[in-house]
């Protein structure tokens, strides 16, 4: 179980005259106070009793006082922590009478929790850090980091290569009425006189069956000597008759025309061919593009399974880009009631024996979500104490001049410091 605050006992700690608490063992205990109080000091004093003379204030002694300070925690492990005399020397007893010294208290105390402003402040990747630490999965997440950070980089590269030689390939000419292969000179040539040779031949081909059809009217014998004559160009007539268009004559004017702009022909054709190699680079490019993208897609996907499978200390925590979120929020983006639970919760992960956490300027939350927070504490068996500047009802103790008891039937909302010729008596 957990070790939490049972009582605590102050005087002349700083701005503290004589103040004396009963936190509320699983929730919100709220110091309450106009500024100047000793609502901070409160807050200092037990960071100063449990944490050791790290956490000694620099001028630790109530100026209006010649008493030295005199400081106790009781836990609720048993154990007495107290600090008193002109030395404010510490001495620690534990339930069967033993006494031990600050290593003792080191074991189970977390040093955040005393100091929650330092988690606070850190850097959003120092706070990544500790997060990873605390669930053990930092070895493996900074490996697939390095991954992701090496593809990103070289997909980076791709891209901005990628996307030059596609604007390269859209600034370049396309011609769509040219041949796709470049022409050739003597290939045109040879086609044209190719049909120039079937245009002749076609013409032989007419004036000899023409002038046979002639003799057919004029002499009826020449019918019988060129029956088979009449037969053989009758076959290569079909061949040239099969439709009346077919028997004009095939022109040559195109590929005379081809044969005059040759050149300019073929410098569209290259440029042609210059474009779909250009668009083809591209297209290959943004291929690796691609599935440099499912790479980094992928590993992100490990990283995720990797922290949702970790025991986390709050639901929505996560780490992104090396960066602590809650809830896809970064830090900077969180809500003042957000950060707060998001590092008491990771405080408590971090030492699960440690069952309280100090927080100072809690002002920053409206009461509503103040009550929210605390009741958060009370469902995850955390206690918090806290320092708000109010005299409001949602004060467990207000501190007046460096006086405050929220314990028996004294007055939690005015306590009333005792007379100047008195001492306070607990």
């Amino acid at each position: 179980m957990s070790i939490k605050i049972n009582k605590l006992e102050i005087e002349n700690v700083k701005r503290v005259k004589a103040v004396k608490i009963e936190p509320t063992l699983d929730g919100l205990t709220v110091i309450g106070g106009k500024n100047g109080q000793g609502k901070t000091s409160v807050l200092d004093s037990i960071a100063w009793a449990l944490g050791g003379d790290k956490y000694r204030p620099a001028d630790p002694k109530n100026a209006e006082s010649v008493i030295p300070p005199t400081l106790k925690v009781v836990l609720s492990n048993g154990l007495i922590v107290e600090r008193k005399g002109k030395n404010s020397d510490l001495k620690i007893t534990d339930p069967s009478g033993k006494k031990s010294g600050q290593m003792l208290l080191d074991s189970f105390i977390s040093k955040l929790a005393l100091d929650l402003p330092k988690f606070m402040e850190s850097t959003g990747k120092e706070k990544a850090h500790t997060l990873l630490q605390i669930i053990g999965v930092e070895e493996e997440l900074n490996k697939l980091d390095a991954e992701e950070q090496e593809l990103y980089q070289e997909r980076l590269l791709l891209g901005r290569d990628v996307e030059k030689k596609k604007a390269l390939a859209a600034e370049l000419t396309y011609y769509p009425d040219v041949p796709d292969d470049l022409l050739s000179p003597s290939e045109l040539i040879k086609q044209q006189q190719e049909i120039l040779a079937r245009n002749g031949q076609r013409e032989q081909w007419k004036r000899d069956y023409d002038s046979i059809l002639a003799d057919i009217d004029k002499v009826e014998k020449i019918i019988e000597q060129n029956k088979e004559r009449l037969k053989e160009l009758k076959e290569k007539a079909k061949m040239a008759e099969k439709s009346p268009k077919e028997l004009e004559m095939e022109s040559t004017a195109e590929l005379e025309a081809n044969i005059r702009n040759i050149d300019e022909i073929n410098v569209k054709i290259r440029a042609n061919l210059d474009k779909e190699r250009a668009d083809e680079v591209a297209k290959r490019g943004q291929a690796e593009y691609d599935e440099l993208t499912v790479k980094i897609e992928d590993i992100r996907k490990k990283k995720l399974d990797l922290l949702n499978g970790a025991d986390l200390p709050l639901e929505g925590l996560s780490v992104q880009n090396s960066e602590l979120t809650y809830k896809g929020y970064t830090w900077g983006d969180m809500s003042s009631s957000e950060q707060l639970r998001v590092a008491t919760a990771i405080v408590r992960k971090l030492n699960p024996e440690c069952g309280f956490v100090l927080i100072d300027k809690l002002e920053q939350m409206d009461i509503e979500t103040m009550n929210e927070f605390g009741k958060w504490l009370e469902a995850e068996g955390l206690q918090a104490i806290a320092t708000r500047v109010s005299t409001g009802d949602e004060c467990s103790l207000i501190i007046t001049d460096g006086y405050g008891d929220n314990t028996g039937d004294v007055n939690v909302k005015h306590c009333a410091p005792p007379a100047k010729d008195q001492d306070w008596k607990w």
